[in-house]
């Protein structure tokens, strides 16, 4: 293996955490289980966040990790950083603090783009997964987004919805196609649950396990009635101008993953981390930003040894899991 395989230049796509704290506590997701985060205390401080942006050649950022964006007090400055830096950039949001005052800030702003997770098509299904979150305020606030858009006469930001598909909110998919192309959403991206966790053991990682062995598409089971829905969706946007991405069924085996060559992935409190993929900072770590500068974790020998690993027949067991790696994301 090249040198140049193990050691590539500086990536040009950062994701960072820029808090840890969350207004929610999501089924599918490991803030659920574990305890909560003050949103001062969880936020990323500037200083690293300026130093990290200081150090990289960047085209693209993502504001976004584990915690909801919005409750960074620092979000307005990080996202005025990249605009004069001509980087793009973006997050994904619940959208429950999505009101439309902070949306035409956000328009304003010149965000590039901005994602809202909405796993169902009414409150009965979105509330039993979101909790803490109300269907009517987040689909109003979304509402609200495309309106402070189109009153700003702007072409940004990009609006996408995410939909967490799993056995128990896959029937509302054609339902909420033929609700997002009424409002005028611009994109919905359904996803799979991004991993299966078999690589934790016993532990801290119980209960998020067991619920993804539950839930997940990928397990086969309901397969046709998946399928079917999928059907249905495609055919309510083809009528519309949503579009609409569909994750694959299909297990194709792992492989072909680019991010520990191309991006990184930043904790709010400063650990490396090879992609966003990966919950909880305790699975793997290749280096801390209070300890190291970020070229030196980049071309240090945990990251070469991770890239040699990955591209190899033999995968770290975190990545095994990954549906992203799986090609089932």
């Amino acid at each position: 293996m090249s040198v140049s395989v193990l050691d590539p230049p500086l990536p040009a796509h950062l994701q960072v955490e820029v808090t840890s704290a969350c207004n929610l506590r999501c089924t599918m997701c490991l803030v659920r289980y574990r305890p909560p985060v003050n949103k001062l205390a969880g936020a990323m401080p500037l200083e690293l966040f300026h130093r990290l942006v200081g150090e990289l050649p960047l085209r693209r950022l993502t504001l976004q990790g584990l915690g909801e964006p919005l409750l960074s007090p620092h979000l307005p400055e990080m996202i005025a950083t990249a605009v004069r830096g001509g980087i793009r950039v973006g997050f994904n949001t619940n959208a429950t603090l999505l009101n439309r005052r902070r949306a035409e800030e956000l328009v304003a702003s010149r965000v590039d783009w901005l994602h809202v997770s909405l796993d169902g098509a009414g409150p009965e299904v979105y509330e039993a997964i979101r909790e803490g979150a109300r269907f009517d305020t987040v689909l109003g606030n979304l509402a609200g987004l495309v309106a402070a858009k189109r009153a700003a006469g702007s072409a940004t930001p990009w609006i996408r919805v995410v939909f967490v598909a799993m056995r128990d909110n896959v029937a509302e998919l054609p339902a909420l196609v033929r609700l997002l192309a009424g409002i005028g959403v611009n994109e919905l991206r359904v996803q799979n649950l991004s991993h299966s966790f078999d690589d934790t053991g016993t532990g801290g990682y119980d209960e998020i396990r067991d619920f993804t062995a539950r839930q997940a598409l990928w397990s086969g089971a309901d397969l046709a009635r998946v399928r079917s829905v999928f059907a249905e969706a495609l055919a309510a946007a083809r009528d519309s101008d949503l579009r609409l991405r569909l994750p694959s069924l299909a297990d194709e085996g792992g492989g072909n993953c680019g991010w520990p060559w191309e991006a990184a992935y930043v904790t709010s409190a400063g650990v490396v981390q090879p992609c966003c993929m990966v919950m909880g900072d305790d699975r793997i770590r290749l280096g801390d930003l209070t300890e190291s500068s970020f070229a030196d974790i980049w071309h240090g020998p945990a990251y070469r040894d991770f890239r040699r690993r990955l591209d190899s027949a033999t995968p770290p067991e975190v990545c095994a899991g990954c549906s992203l790696y799986r090609h089932t994301f």
